[in-house]
């Protein structure tokens, strides 16, 4: 897992926004959305937004196998689009970040919705999170929740379809601290839980980051980098763009 800054030099803040860190170490399979390139949202933010990445290993791919089967079997018609298949993931680190020597909690994320078009499929382990659908907020008051529920070690959620993924966003509040931790690789960062979020982006809206074009490819050549000191197939990226 690697941290990474919302923005970068040729793709800076919005007015009235700052740089900042995102609030957790994160890793993606299938095709990478780099941060500072903004994330996947169609129709208009489709390109150069999908960078390639590792495809799943054998285990995450009996994962998606099973939860397809799950999504396929609530979902059909316009809920599911042509080609639809889970091709992407999302993997997020929840935890506490160390500060002057002392853990602080970041272990939660705001109301938001994922664009990629068709159900999306998450499966959580360790602590478990507290995650919520919430309505839009209007006239600046947040939004009611819609539904609630504790995703437990182990479970997979699946949603989608006009209410819950197109007009509902969703959140997760907070993440229980009950002692215990991931051994992994994350320096300055305990990890207590880690989510999978699996995603269907059109093949065609991915593209190697030698196609990148030459902004964006500076913007995130550091992050390649060092995604590429512990990657076969990020280095080979890299020196292909050579």
């Amino acid at each position: 897992p690697i941290r990474e800054q919302r923005y970068a030099p040729n793709h800076p803040p919005p007015p009235g926004k700052s740089q900042r860190w995102l609030l957790r170490p994160v890793y993606w399979l299938g095709n990478w959305q780099f941060a500072c390139l903004d994330y996947y949202h169609p129709p208009r933010g489709v390109l150069h937004r999908c960078v390639r990445a590792e495809p799943f290993p054998p285990v995450m791919q009996r994962m998606v196998a099973r939860a397809e089967r799950v999504a396929r079997s609530l979902y059909r018609g316009p809920d599911l689009p042509d080609g639809w298949h889970l091709n992407t993931c999302l993997v997020n680190f929840y935890g506490s970040a160390m500060q002057d020597g002392r853990a602080v909690d970041t272990a939660r994320v705001g109301d938001h919705k994922d664009f990629e078009p068709g159900p999306v499929a998450s499966v959580s382990l360790g602590e478990r999170a507290f995650f919520q659908f919430t309505a839009p907020s209007r006239a600046g008051q947040p939004g009611a929740v819609a539904f609630q529920q504790w995703l437990d070690d182990g479970s997979l959620q699946v949603f989608g379809g006009e209410r819950w993924k197109n007009r509902l966003l969703h959140r997760v509040q907070r993440v229980e601290r009950k002692g215990f931790r991931f051994d992994v690789d994350t320096p300055g960062f305990e990890t207590r839980r880690i989510n999978f979020t699996f995603r269907f982006v059109p093949d065609a809206h991915v593209v190697r980051f030698a196609q990148l074009p030459a902004a964006s490819a500076d913007d995130v050549r550091g992050y390649m980098e060092q995604l590429a000191s512990g990657s076969p197939f990020f280095r080979a990226e890299l020196d292909a763009a050579r």
